[in-house]
């Protein structure tokens, strides 16, 4: 294990942990800790899971796109039990969790694998 990628990865994760709860709370919505403490830490388990993996694909952008999908994939059910509202339906949700997890993903592991050579 590549203690440095971990590190980089994971603490990548908090921060857009904090960016994503950031997105969610803009706009006048009352976000309540709990759902605040998943987000975050959902982001930081989307970190640590790249950081960690030692899943080989033939590029990290690929590999940061999955690693999103299957994090975000208790996310996404866990946004379809939250009342309904106009403007964002259970499937919207649903979608956009994992649409979002998925770039976050990538975002991760754009900045770990590029930016800070922390390869695999």
């Amino acid at each position: 294990m590549k203690t440095k990628r971990l590190i980089i990865a994971t603490i990548l994760g908090v921060v857009f942990g904090f960016v994503c709860y950031g997105f969610a709370s803009s706009g006048g919505n009352v976000i309540s800790p709990a759902l605040a403490a998943n987000i975050i830490l959902g982001r930081t388990l989307i970190g640590f899971g790249i950081g960690i993996s030692r899943f080989s694909f033939k590029h990290w952008a690929l590999h940061g796109l999955i690693m999103g999908f299957i994090f975000s994939i208790p996310a996404a059910f866990g946004a379809i039990l939250g009342p309904e509202k106009p403007e964002f339906s259970h499937s919207m949700m649903f979608i956009s969790t994992i649409v979002m997890g998925m770039i976050y993903g990538f975002l991760i592991e754009l900045i770990t694998s590029v930016l800070f050579k922390a390869k695999q």
